[in-house]
């Protein structure tokens, strides 16, 4: 996204790096840039509704709507003060973290946290596919109508962070790259949810990754590395330096990294990072610049490696 990065290896939005002190003992850990935890839609509506709570029915609409106005102006002052705080504590860059779905909500907020000094906007466009009566295109609407909506109010890139639930990834991938994104990340890992067949009742699923779900954002990194019009990042399932080189393989500009820091500790940052320079130097690999995207599938003398003939291939042996 044209950000100055020492290495790969991206902290990703969580609970890791919620607060100044927090992005300071990640960039301390060896990391190349953090995402801020995400800031949700719900944070700023809620913040709008608890001022409504001293509006009456009495009040003229207008009033009304003045609150509405004066929540989302406001929104979670704390947010703005972490970047304001992070930005003070490392040189490292510092991108914010939006969960939305609602472009009327955060295209002033969006400018907001630009302002306040955030590298660049991370865009964290969670919608589940759930309603049968909303079309693909209806879906594919709303992604590109929030980044539109955000990349004409700010001057820092925009990353659009995104699910693998969609009709064609290959086609909205390449529609996002030429509507503002500076970066896809792939992919978005909509939380799980569980059954508690004790209280009958839901209960939250597995929250951490598995260095299993890397296999996902592998394929789909591989196949647009190259074809798209803006960088990409990498997310989910990667919990080693051997993940992280297969990224980069396959055509990652940056890795985030969430769930092996929070099994392993922040020092697995270092840990990583050393154990892919010590990679590079036994493979002849001077620079990351020089093994990202080796192995993608543009680049690749049998582009059917990453498709239909890998499905043929791992029955093989099977029946």
């Amino acid at each position: 996204m044209g950000l100055e990065i020492g290495n790969p290896l991206v902290v990703a939005s969580c609970g890791l790096t919620k607060s100044a002190d927090a992005v300071r003992r990640c960039a301390d850990a060896g990391a190349g840039a953090v995402v801020l935890k995400s800031l949700f839609e719900e944070q700023v509506v809620g913040e709008m509704k608890e001022q409504k709570q001293y509006a009456t029915a009495a009040w003229h609409p207008e009033a009304l709507d003045y609150i509405d106005r004066m929540g989302i102006d406001l929104g979670p002052r704390e947010y703005l003060a972490v970047i304001r705080e992070a930005k003070k504590a490392v040189s490292i860059p510092v991108i914010a973290s939006l969960n939305c779905v609602s472009s009327a909500v955060w295209t002033s907020y969006a400018k907001s946290l630009a302002g306040e000094g955030a590298d660049a906007i991370e865009l964290n466009l969670a919608v589940m596919p759930s309603d049968p009566k909303r079309t693909a295109g209806e879906i594919e609407r709303m992604y590109f109508d929030v980044l539109a909506e955000v990349t004409s109010k700010v001057d820092v890139p925009v990353a659009v962070k995104i699910g693998p639930y969609f009709t064609s990834i290959a086609r909205l991938a390449l529609e996002l790259s030429r509507g503002g994104a500076a970066a896809l990340v792939l992919f978005n890992r909509f939380y799980r949810i569980d059954v508690d067949i004790d209280r009958i009742e839901l209960s939250p699923g597995i929250a951490l990754s598995e260095p299993a779900e890397i296999h996902l954002p592998l394929r789909w990194i591989s196949l647009l590395s190259g074809r798209v019009e803006c960088d990409l990042a990498a997310s989910t399932g990667i919990h080693d330096a051997r993940g992280v080189v297969k990224m980069l393989l396959a055509g990652a500009t940056v890795t985030q990294l969430c769930s092996t820091l929070y099994r392993n500790g922040l020092e697995s940052i270092g840990r990583i990072r050393d154990e892919l320079s010590a990679w590079m130097d036994g493979h002849g690999f001077e620079s990351v610049e020089a093994m990202r995207g080796a192995l993608s599938s543009m680049k690749s003398a049998d582009p059917e490696l990453y498709e239909r003939i890998q499905y043929i291939k791992a029955l093989v042996g099977v029946e």
